[in-house]
C-alpha cells in the first residue's frame, strides 16, 4: 500500500467514526514552550488543558512533525527520522481507553492487513485496565509488555498534559534482533503506534521519566500517533524507512549522486551516510518551507545542523558537489501533490539550501583536512580524539563539534568531550574578561568625551553647507588620555568646537582634509562621533605641533565629499527603484557610502537576475537624468512617518527628524550629505550582487567619474577581445559564441574518439581472456588510466557475449582503484561483483561498495595493487567454477 492510501485510509476510517479531519499545523508551533512540532497533539494541547473548548470533540489529523533528539540514531537504526508525518485520532473528553484500543486493532489488523499474530503490546506498568482490554481483543498475554515511565508514559517533554499510554509494535522478524519482544529489542519489535490516555497534568524535570505529576487535566483525553513512515515500511515490505515510497526517489538519487548503490542493512558507515543524507534533506525541505531559516540558535540552529550534518555524510559518500539542492528538490517533487506549501516555496528552499551549503563547502573543506589528520593521529597513537583537537577544529575553523564526533565515531573512535567542553568554557570566560577590559578603556574613553561636552557643549556641525570653517581646537586626546599638545608625526584624537568634518553614521563613511594652526598641521585620517553630537576627529600631526585652544582652519577634502554625496543620492534612489521592480519587501538593512562606490543591503530570499539587476540600473540612471530636485527638511518623527519618509534599519532617530527627498521617487529619514541635484549623483553602474546571509542580498555599485572609469575599462577589453577576434567590437559576442560551439563540437569528436579508444582496449583486453568453467574472465592492470575511465571500460567488457567476468585496477593520485563486474546473465543469476573486490579492497587498504553487476573498490596502498588483482582474479576464478 502507498502512502497516498495509507493517509487516506486512516482519515476514512475515523472520520466514519465522527472524527474531524484537521489539516497539520505548521513545524512552528504556537507555543512558547515548544521549539518545533513534534507530535500530532502539539495543535490541540489548549483542548487538553481546558483553555479552549472544541467545536468538535472528536478530531484526526497527518501532522507533519520534526524531532532530533534521537538525531543520533538516524541511519543507525531501521526506524529513526527527524522528519515524519504522525496520523492521529483525538478524543477531547469524550471517548477514552476501550474505544481508542479497539479502533486502533481493527484498523491495522483488518483495513492494513496485520498479521494480529506479529503484533505486540506494551502498556504502563500498573495498567491493568489496558491489558485487560487488549487480552479481549485475543492478544496473547505473552505478548503483552509492561513497561515503565520513560517507555509508556507520554508528554511533550515540558509542563502541560501527559498519561499513561499503550503502544503496538510489530515483529519484523529474526533478521532485526533478538527475540523477547520490545522490552528486549525495539529494533526488531518496531513501534507502529502510540495510544495515549492523556489524563494527567505534568511538570518541570527530565523530559522522559521523573518528572512530577502535578494533578488531573479537567477530562480524559486520547492522543495517539500512527507512524506513517513505519507503517509504509512495513506494507511495502522494505528494510529502513528510506526505502519507503515517501523517500525512496530521494534515496535513489542520494545513489546517483555518490556513483554508487546503497550496500543494504549491513551495519557500515556507508549505509548510515546514505540514510542520514536522505533522511536530512525532507527535513531540511519541511522545515524551510514552513518558515524556518538557518541560524546560530534556536529553530534556526536545528536547521543548520541538519543541513550541516547531511552535507557531511554526503562529502563522506563522494558527492563533491552540492548535493542539498538536488535532494530537497527530489523531496518536492514526490511529497509536493500532499504537501502543496512544498511546491509553493519550492525556490526558496532552492536558494536557502545551496547558500547554505556553499558556505559551509569552504568550512568543510578546510575543517575535514584538518580532522582526517587527526583521526590518523589518533588512529596510529590507539586513543581517542582529544579535547583539544576539537576544540581548535571549532575555535580555528568553524568546524562543529557535532561533526567531529560524527566523523570520529565512524572512524571507531570516541572524542573527549568533557574536555572539549571546558575549553569553550575557559575562552568564553576569557573572552568576557577580555570584553570587560575593553569595555574599561572604552568607558574612560567616554568618561573623557563627557568631560569636554560638560565642558565645551556639542560639536556644531556646519558641514552640510560648506567644507571649510574657522575652529579652535577644544582638546587634544592620545591613548592615555587628554594632552595639552601633540607633536610632529603623532597620531590623535582631536576635538573642535565647530566642524566642517562629517562624522561617520547611517552608512557614510567620514570625512578627511587637514586643520592647519599657526604651530601646526594636522592630516584628519577619519571623522567618527565620540558621543551622539561629538565629532571626533582621528587626525595625525604633519608637521610642527597642535596645543589646546588653538585657532585653526578646518578644510574638507571637498573632491573626496562630493563623491561620497553622488554615492549617498544614488543609495537612495536605488533603494526606491530595487523596491518598484522587487517589491516592497526588498528594504534596506545596511550599506556602505564611499567616494565613488555604494554597498547596499536588503532583504530579498533569491538572487536578482541579470535582467531585473539591468533594469534597476536603467531606472536609477534614467531617473538621476531627469535631474529630480533633492529637498532637505526638518519635522518631528510624528511628521516624518505620516509623510512616508523611510526609517531605515538599525538606526536611531530622536524626536526630530532630518529627511532627504530626491523628486517624487524617495523620501527618506538620513542625516548624510546629499548632491544639489539628481543629475549630480550620475552616472551608477552596478558591479555585483550577492548573497550575504538567508534572506539577504549585497548591491555593490560604482558612481560618478569611478562609474566612467569603469566603462572606459569594459570598453577597452572589449575592444581587446574584438581585436583578438579580428571582428568590430558589435560582432564580438557572436564570434565568439561561434568559436564557443565549434570548441563543443571539437570535444564532443574528442569524446567519440575516447569511446573508439575504450572499445579497442575493450577488444583487445577480450583477446587476452581466461577460459574459466565455460565462462571468460579478464583480469588486468591499466597503467596510465584514470579512475574515472576505468568503470566505463569494465562495463564495456561486461557487455561482451557469453558469461564473465572483469577485475580492472589502476593508480591515480596515490591511491589504487578496482573495478569488478560481471555479464548480466550472472548478476540476474545472483552473484555479486562487490564480492569480487572484498579481499583486494582490504589489501589496499580501502573497502569496497556497488551492488549487482558492477563493484568498485579504492585504497592509499597503490603499491599492493598488483597483490590485489590476483587475489580478485583467485576469488573470480573460484565463483565463475562454483557457479553451475
Amino acid at each position: 500500500m502507498r502512502s497516498p492510501d495509507i493517509r487516506s485510509t486512516f482519515l476514512d476510517f475515523f472520520s466514519a467514526r465522527d472524527h474531524r479531519v484537521v489539516p497539520s499545523g505548521p513545524l512552528i508551533p504556537d507555543d512558547p514552550t515548544l521549539l518545533l512540532t513534534a507530535a500530532g497533539m502539539n495543535q490541540f494541547k489548549p483542548y487538553m488543558l481546558g483553555e479552549r473548548v472544541p467545536e468538535h470533540r472528536r478530531a484526526t489529523s497527518v501532522q507533519k512533525c520534526a524531532r532530533t533528539s534521537d538525531i543520533d540514531n538516524v541511519g543507525r537504526t531501521t526506524r529513526h527520522t527527524t522528519f515524519f508525518e504522525m496520523l492521529g485520532n483525538f478524543s477531547f473528553g469524550d471517548y477514552f481507553k476501550q474505544e481508542a484500543i479497539g479502533w486502533a486493532w481493527e484498523l491495522l489488523t483488518g483495513h492494513f492487513g496485520l498479521d494480529p499474530d506479529r503484533l505486540w503490546v506494551t502498556v504502563y506498568s500498573d495498567d491493568d485496565e489496558a491489558e485487560r482490554m487488549w487480552r479481549r481483543l485475543g492478544v496473547p498475554g505473552e505478548r503483552v509488555q509492561r513497561l515503565g515511565m520513560a517507555d509508556n508514559y507520554w508528554s511533550m517533554g515540558v509542563p502541560g498534559p501527559c498519561g499513561p499510554s499503550s503502544e503496538l509494535h510489530y515483529d519484523r522478524g529474526p533478521s532485526f534482533g533478538r527475540e523477547g519482544g520490545p522490552a528486549v529489542d525495539g529494533e526488531r519489535y518496531q513501534e507502529i503506534w502510540n495510544l495515549v490516555f492523556m489524563q494527567n497534568l505534568r511538570g518541570e524535570g527530565p523530559s522522559k521519566e521523573g518528572y512530577p505529576i502535578v494533578g488531573e487535566l479537567p477530562a480524559r483525553n486520547i492522543d495517539t500517533g500512527l507512524g506513517l513512515d513505519r507503517l509504509a515500511a512495513i506494507l511495502q515490505d522494505v528494510d529502513t524507512l528510506c526505502e519507503t515510497d515517501l523517500v525512496a526517489p530521494t534515496f535513489r538519487l542520494a545513489q546517483e549522486l555518490a556513483g554508487r548503490a546503497y550496500p543494504g542493512r549491513d551495519g557500515s558507515e556507508e549505509s548510515v551516510s546514505f540514510r542520514v543524507v536522505t533522511d536530512h534533506a525532507r527535513s531540511v525541505a519541511f522545515l524551510i518551507a514552513d518558515g524556518v531559516l538557518p541560524g546560530k540558535d534556536g529553530r534556526g540552529y536545528v536547521l543548520r545542523r541538519l543541513m550541516r550534518r547531511a552535507i557531511r555524510h554526503a562529502r563522506t559518500l563522494g558527492i563533491d558537489e552540492p548535493a542539498l539542492p538536488a535532494l530537497t528538490a527530489s523531496v518536492i517533487d514526490n511529497l509536493g501533490p500532499a504537501w502543496p506549501e512544498l511546491e509553493r516555496r519550492r525556490e526558496l528552499v532552492r536558494q536557502v539550501v545551496a547558500a547554505e551549503e556553499e558556505a559551509f563547502d569552504r568550512t568543510l573543506r578546510q575543517g575535514s583536512r584538518l580532522l582526517d589528520g587527526a583521526i590518523e593521529r589518533a588512529r596510529r597513537s590507539g586513543s581517542g580524539l582529544s579535547g583539544r583537537t576539537a576544540f581548535e577544529l571549532h575555535d580555528t575553523y568553524g568546524f562543529p563539534i557535532d561533526l567531529t564526533v560524527d566523523a570520529a565515531r565512524s572512524a571507531g573512535l570516541t572524542v573527549d568531550e568533557d574536555a572539549f567542553g571546558e575549553l569553550l568554557e575557559r575562552q568564553q570566560r576569557q573572552a568576557k574578561e577580555a570584553e570587560r577590559d575593553r569595555k574599561g578603556g572604552a568607558v574612560a574613553r567616554q568618561d573623557a568625551y563627557r568631560r569636554i561636552v560638560a565642558r565645551h557643549g556639542l560639536t556644531d556641525f556646519v558641514g552640510y553647507d560648506r567644507t571649510r570653517a574657522d575652529v579652535r581646537v577644544l582638546a587634544l586626546l592620545d591613548g592615555s588620555g587628554v594632552v595639552e599638545v601633540a607633536a610632529e608625526g603623532q597620531e590623535i584624537e582631536l576635538v573642535l568646537d565647530r566642524s566642517p568634518f562629517y562624522a561617520e553614521a547611517g552608512g557614510q563613511v567620514g570625512d578627511t582634509g587637514h586643520v592647519t594652526t599657526a604651530a601646526g598641521t594636522l592630516v584628519i585620517l577619519d571623522t567618527r562621533p565620540g558621543l551622539d553630537g561629538l565629532h571626533v576627529h582621528r587626525a595625525r600631526v604633519q608637521h610642527g605641533e597642535v596645543r589646546t585652544g588653538a585657532e585653526a582652519e578646518a578644510v574638507v577634502d571637498a573632491e573626496r565629499r562630493a563623491a561620497t554625496a553622488r554615492s549617498h543620492s544614488a543609495t537612495h534612489v536605488l533603494h526606491a527603484m530595487l523596491r518598484r521592480v522587487l517589491g516592497e519587501h526588498a528594504v534596506q538593512r545596511g550599506s556602505r557610502v564611499e567616494p565613488g562606490r555604494l554597498r547596499f543591503d536588503f532583504t530579498h530570499f533569491g538572487a536578482v537576475g541579470p535582467g531585473e539587476l539591468a533594469g534597476v540600473q536603467t531606472l536609477v540612471n534614467d531617473y538621476l537624468l531627469d535631474d529630480p530636485g533633492v529637498r532637505v527638511w526638518d519635522a518631528s518623527r510624528d511628521e516624518a512617518e505620516a509623510a512616508g519618509a523611510i526609517a531605515l534599519f538599525g538606526e536611531k532617530y530622536g524626536d526630530h527628524v532630518r529627511i532627504v527627498d530626491i523628486g517624487d521617487a524617495s523620501r527618506e529619514l538620513c542625516g548624510g550629505t546629499h548632491v544639489g541635484h539628481g543629475s549630480q549623483a550620475g552616472p551608477m553602474h552596478v558591479i555585483g550582487e550577492s548573497s550575504i546571509g538567508v534572506g539577504l542580498r549585497r548591491i555593490e555599485a560604482l558612481t560618478g567619474a569611478d562609474a566612467l572609469r569603469h566603462h572606459d575599462r569594459q570598453q577597452a577589453l572589449l575592444t581587446e577581445l574584438a581585436s583578438l577576434l579580428n571582428v568590430p567590437p558589435e560582432q564580438a559576442p557572436d564570434r565568439l559564441r561561434r568559436r564557443l560551439s565549434a570548441l563543443a563540437e571539437t570535444e564532443r569528436e574528442l569524446d567519440r574518439l575516447r569511446q573508439a579508444e575504450r572499445t579497442a582496449t575493450a577488444e583487445r583486453l577480450a583477446g587476452r581472456a581466461e577460459r574459466v568453467n565455460g565462462a571468460w574472465l579478464v583480469t588486468e592492470l591499466i597503467d596510465g588510466m584514470s579512475p574515472e575511465e576505468l568503470r566505463p571500460l569494465a562495463t564495456e567488457l561486461a557487455q561482451r557475449p557469453g558469461p564473465g567476468a572483469v577485475v580492472l585496477g589502476t593508480t591515480a593520485t596515490g591511491r589504487a582503484t578496482l573495478v569488478g563486474a560481471f555479464t548480466h546473465d550472472l548478476a540476474r543469476d545472483g552473484l555479486q561483483a562487490r564480492d569480487l573486490l572484498t579481499d583486494a579492497a582490504r589489501a589496499v587498504g580501502g573497502g569496497a561498495g556497488g551492488k549487482g553487476a558492477i563493484a568498485q573498490a579504492g585504497g592509499r596502498r597503490p603499491e599492493r595493487l598488483p597483490e590485489a588483482l590476483a587475489m580478485a582474479a583467485t576469488t573470480a576464478r573460484t565463483l565463475l567454477r562454483d557457479h553451475p
